[in-house]
């Protein structure tokens, strides 16, 4: 059964980094897509980052040069690595996997960029 558990969340001023980590079981994370998304109050959940089981990465415009998606095969882990955070940044993130036609979703980490 896949098991998708994310950490690195918290509460960062603007300017600030923080780094969400997402440790995969019952799967192996270089096969299909891992990716990160994320939902503002009252928004739609919106693709933050993905990284394709070749390596290839992209990212929405809105986190372009800021953000970064990661993994580490050995560990089973994807990481996104975010600077430069602005208030807008502020939201649940989520970690995702995409393969076989089939989702899976880890429970959400909590980033609140703010003052």
């Amino acid at each position: 059964q896949v098991q998708l558990v994310e950490s690195g969340g918290g509460l960062v001023q603007p300017g600030g980094s923080l780094r969400l980590s997402c440790v995969a079981s019952g799967v192996i994370i270089n096969v299909g897509t891992m990716g990160w998304y994320r939902q503002a109050p009252g928004k739609q959940r919106e693709s933050v980052a993905v990284i394709l089981s070749d390596g290839t990465t992209s990212y929405a415009d809105s986190v372009k040069g800021r953000f970064t998606i990661s993994r580490d095969n050995a560990r089973n882990t994807v990481y996104l690595q975010m600077n430069s955070l602005k208030s807008e940044d502020t939201a649940v993130y989520y970690c995702n996997r995409r393969a076989f036609s089939k989702d899976s979703w880890g429970q959400g980490t909590q980033v609140t960029v703010s003052s």
